[in-house]
C-alpha cells in the first residue's frame, strides 16, 4: 500500500473544486498538500443541543433525531463562522466533493490548528468508490466557546492505493451514504425480522 501524493492525487481523485497548495494570508489553510488534501468546511451546520429535549433525550445511532441540532447556515447569516458550545459538537459538510477510486482508500485527520484549539475532527474513512460531500463531526472538548470559519481548511485527506482493487466497493454494496448531497445525519439499514421463538 502506498499514500498518493500531490500530483496523483491530482490525476487520480475526483475532488470539485480542486484547489492548489498556496499562501492565504489570513485562512485556515486547503486545497492539495504535498501527500494529501485539506477540505473546506461549507457553510452550513448542526449543532448538537439538548435545550430542545428538556434534557430528557438519548443520542440513539438507530434512531437520531434531528430535534437535537440547530440548524446555522453562515451563508444566510452574513457571519463568517459560528460557534460551537462547550463540551459539544457541529455536523458540517465540506465544500468540496470527492470519489475515490476503487483501489483507494481515504483516512481523514484533523488539521493542527484547530487540534490545538482543543477541536477535534471526526471523519470515517473514505471507502472505495464512494462519492459525495463529505459528513464532518467537529468536536469541542473545551469548557470554553469554540469558533469554527466556513469555507475554510477543517481537515486533511489522506489516499492510500492498495496493491489490487477491493473484490467489492462501497458502490457495488450500494453503502447508505453514496452520493449524499451534503450534510447526512446518522442512518442504520434495516435489519431482518426474526422470530426469537424460533431460537
Amino acid at each position: 500500500m502506498s499514500i498518493l501524493c500531490d500530483t496523483q492525487i491530482r490525476d487520480s481523485v475526483r475532488i470539485v473544486p480542486f484547489a492548489d497548495n498556496a499562501k492565504r494570508p489570513g485562512t485556515v489553510s486547503f486545497g492539495v498538500s504535498s501527500y494529501g488534501y485539506d477540505v473546506r468546511v461549507g457553510s452550513r451546520f448542526k449543532i448538537f443541543t439538548n435545550a430542545t429535549s428538556g434534557g430528557t433525550a438519548i443520542v440513539d445511532p438507530k434512531a437520531f433525531s434531528n430535534d437535537l441540532f440547530i440548524t446555522v447556515d453562515t451563508a444566510t447569516t452574513g457571519r463568517d463562522h459560528v460557534i460551537i458550545p462547550p463540551n459539544s459538537f457541529a455536523l458540517a459538510e465540506t465544500v468540496e466533493t470527492i470519489e475515490v477510486p476503487r483501489d483507494v482508500l481515504a483516512i481523514c485527520v484533523g488539521k493542527s490548528t484547530y487540534a490545538r484549539c482543543g477541536i477535534i475532527v471526526n471523519v470515517t474513512p473514505l471507502e472505495p468508490e464512494w462519492r459525495g460531500k463529505v459528513t464532518i463531526e467537529i468536536s469541542n472538548t473545551t469548557p470554553l466557546p469554540a469558533k469554527i470559519y466556513a469555507n475554510e481548511g477543517i481537515a486533511q485527506m489522506i489516499f492510500l492505493k492498495a496493491q489490487h482493487p477491493c473484490a467489492v466497493s462501497y458502490a457495488d454494496k450500494g453503502g447508505k451514504y453514496q452520493d449524499q448531497a451534503g450534510l447526512t445525519l446518522p442512518r442504520v439499514d434495516g435489519l431482518p425480522f426474526e422470530d426469537p421463538t424460533t431460537h
